[in-house]
């Protein structure tokens, strides 16, 4: 009899421990309590971190715009951001290939004596965009973002190569240039580190530029690049870019900052600005979508 009772008292011991601590997962969403909250895998330091939506969302926008942008600019990122994670099954990484994100102790350094401040004003887009993601025919969208463009967006397929899509085409951003401060950028490299890099004695040639500005095929030193590749090699802020000769050594002059396919983030900051909300931001630089609510 004493070996039947301390079974069910394991049993139960058991079953209590199980009820408490099991989270169920659904397509790839991990819910708790009432399945209300919605948890992102996020791959930090090669562990995954199961981090509540609305908390990863707080720490992305930390990480990739400006805190002291106007509340409709920081919504627009929010969404943007919601989408981005949710077309990705709500699994990322912490890296710049996704979305960066700040967890609480990076928040705080990063925003110093704003801590407070900013972490209400994004909570407060948050909450006021809650649910919320772009679709296009139904679909959440590739919701592609950037820092700046050199004035205008660029078609997708002009620099991520593949598909087109017809919500990431160029746009007018004229906004950039007089809200980002930094929006052209001057990299020096002698002539010396330009023969390593690209092999032999450098020369070039443009060969032809896409509408919006940006380099769509260089020759240098007789081989074709495309203006991504140069972009990548040199680690440059944009495609934009002109060469200048100053003695032994080449200025690279870009305009811009990012991929400049989707968002500009500048750009949505200019447009919040001069008045304009999110969903108008949203509407203009994703041509054609829809602003939908996601079961959350």
């Amino acid at each position: 009899m004493k070996t039947i009772f301390y079974k069910l008292i394991l049993c139960l011991a058991l079953f209590i421990t199980l009820f408490f601590l099991y989270k169920p997962q659904i397509n790839n969403k991990i819910y708790k309590g009432k399945e209300k909250d919605v948890y992102v895998s996020v791959e930090m330091n090669q562990e995954v971190h199961q981090i509540l939506l609305d908390d990863y969302l707080l720490g992305v926008v930390a990480g990739e715009m400006p805190a002291s942008f106007e509340l409709e600019a920081i919504k627009a990122q929010v969404v943007a951001s919601r989408t981005f994670v949710y077309s990705r099954l709500l699994s990322v990484d912490n890296t710049t290939n996704t979305q960066v994100y700040l967890d609480d102790e990076k928040m705080k350094v990063s925003w110093s004596d704003h801590y407070e401040e900013y972490k209400e004003k994004v909570q407060k887009a948050i909450v006021e965009t809650k649910g919320e993601i772009l679709t296009y025919q139904g679909k959440c969208i590739s919701a592609l973002f950037y820092s700046s463009s050199n004035g205008k967006s660029e078609n997708v397929e002009n620099y991520f190569k593949g598909s087109s899509q017809p919500y990431l085409v160029s746009v007018d951003s004229h906004w950039d240039q007089e809200y980002d401060p930094q929006f052209i950028k001057k990299v020096k490299y002698t002539k010396a580190q330009l023969n390593s890099l690209f092999g032999g004695s450098f020369q070039y040639r443009f060969l032809e530029h896409y509408p919006s500005g940006r380099v769509k095929s260089i020759l240098i030193n007789q081989k074709q690049y495309s203006g991504r590749e140069v972009r990548e090699k040199l680690q440059l802020s944009s495609s934009d870019f002109e060469i200048v000769k100053e003695g032994n050594s080449y200025i690279f002059v870009t305009k811009g900052c990012g991929h400049g396919v989707g968002l500009s983030q500048y750009g949505a900051q200019g447009m919040a600005k001069e008045g304009y909300n999110y969903q108008a931001i949203l509407k203009h630089y994703y041509q054609g979508v829809e602003i939908s609510k996601n079961k959350e």
